[in-house]
């Protein structure tokens, strides 16, 4: 797995026990203070005050001192700071509508197990996550790892989510799980911190912090059985908005299609026009022997012309909805994924194409629009979350005292 940017701690100046160490911690994690003599500068505290706070930190194996830190300069060569190879992991659940993508991976990023389940969302949230709590017990037991080792499981859900409370909000594809208590029913199971998340939130996550920072503020947008986007902004943190609804663009109206009715029961959205889902069910009427996005990815990559052509008219309505959002948010990267944009470029191509021709100078001179450049963005979305929750000063104590 690409290893991911942590987001580096907001460095206040407080010496409160628990603060000081989870930014010692993550400043160690992120790979922004590999030495004693870096993290005196990165934080502003004193050399005792460091060595004081980072005692504990070694002391219980969660950071270790090993080699030579570069740039050392004159003098005694500083030691090189990191994060231990413990048995601590974090898991992270990706999950469809179909099926759920499970990674387990220690603090240090070392991924130890990533596999796919099957899981149908739509037999509800008792159902669903009876069977997402079996999954994630075998990937465990493949990693040969405990269940008590679990210091954080991060959860992807294909709809809207109050991340704060860990339920779905309404969400039009998955029938019974509005307001179900999917982060507290979990956190009984695991006895962890349990995050749940929008999936193109922890999509866009992902890509961001795999990418360099200057490629920030990026918008992710997905292209499935539905459209989701997912915002973040400079400094690397999610833009969910005040009820987390930031980025549920596939409800955007598209210009002039009032008589598509959509599954969230207004008309004309965007989702219900030009998504993957969309463009099967219109090639499905047409005749065309197709059951899954997958059979639709698959005639892309082989050029057929029928299928080329109904994704490259969806192109338009999506591309409309995009130069809007580069008005509104003026993103520096834009990455379109989902299956059928890695069938074919001609869906990045038809979205760049309106974005260009739509959107004015101003915000388009230095946009870039890409594809993902990893292969699972979810999953690397969420190991950042994880790691940085585990390491979080209300969550720091806990992990020393295992």
């Amino acid at each position: 797995m690409q290893p991911v940017r942590l987001a580096l701690p907001h460095v206040t100046g407080r010496t409160e026990g628990s603060v000081v160490r989870s930014s010692l911690a993550r400043l160690i994690a992120a790979g922004a203070a590999p030495s004693r003599v870096s993290l005196v500068r990165a934080t502003g505290l004193s050399r005792t005050a460091v060595n004081t706070h980072l005692e504990p930190l070694l002391r219980a194996g969660l950071v270790v001192e090993d080699g030579q830190a570069a740039g050392g300069g004159r003098g005694r060569p500083a030691h090189r700071l990191a994060l231990a190879h413990r048995a601590d992991v974090v898991v992270v659940a990706d999950v469809g509508t179909q099926s759920a993508r499970l990674a387990v991976v220690h603090l240090d990023q070392t991924q130890l197990v990533r596999q796919e389940i099957a899981l149908d969302i739509a037999l509800g949230p008792v159902a669903g996550l009876d069977a997402l709590e079996q999954g994630l017990l075998g990937a465990l037991a493949e990693a040969a790892v405990e269940p008590s080792a679990v210091r954080c499981l991060v959860v992807g859900l294909p709809g809207p989510v109050d991340a704060q409370l860990g339920r779905p909000v309404r969400p039009p594809i998955m029938p019974g799980w509005d307001g179900f208590p999917v982060s507290d029913t979990l956190r009984e199971r695991f006895g962890c911190p349990v995050l749940v998340d929008n999936d193109v939130n922890l999509m866009a996550l992902g890509e961001a912090r795999a990418r360099p920072p200057e490629e920030s503020p990026l918008l992710y947008l997905t292209i499935g059985m539905g459209i989701g986007g997912g915002l973040v902004s400079a400094d690397g943190s999610l833009h969910r908005g005040a009820d987390g609804a930031a980025g549920d663009i596939g409800h955007v109206r598209a210009a002039s299609r009032d008589d598509v009715v959509c599954v969230c029961g207004n008309v004309g959205c965007v989702e219900a026009i030009a998504s993957a889902g969309a463009v099967l069910r219109r090639l499905q009427t047409q005749g065309r022997d197709l059951a899954t996005i997958e059979d639709l990815a698959a005639l892309l990559r082989s050029g057929d012309p029928g299928a080329v052509r109904a994704v490259r008219g969806a192109t338009e309505p999506i591309g409309e909805v995009v130069a809007t959002l580069v008005h509104f948010y003026n993103p520096r990267t834009i990455v379109i994924g989902g299956l059928i944009s890695t069938g074919s470029d001609d869906v990045l191509a038809g979205v760049r194409s309106v974005v260009y021709r739509r959107a004015l100078p101003l915000a388009t001179r230095n946009l870039l629009l890409s594809h993902s450049i990893l292969g699972d963005a979810g999953i690397a979305g969420g190991v950042a979350a994880g790691i940085e929750t585990v390491l979080a000063p209300g969550n720091i104590d806990a992990l020393l005292s295992h």
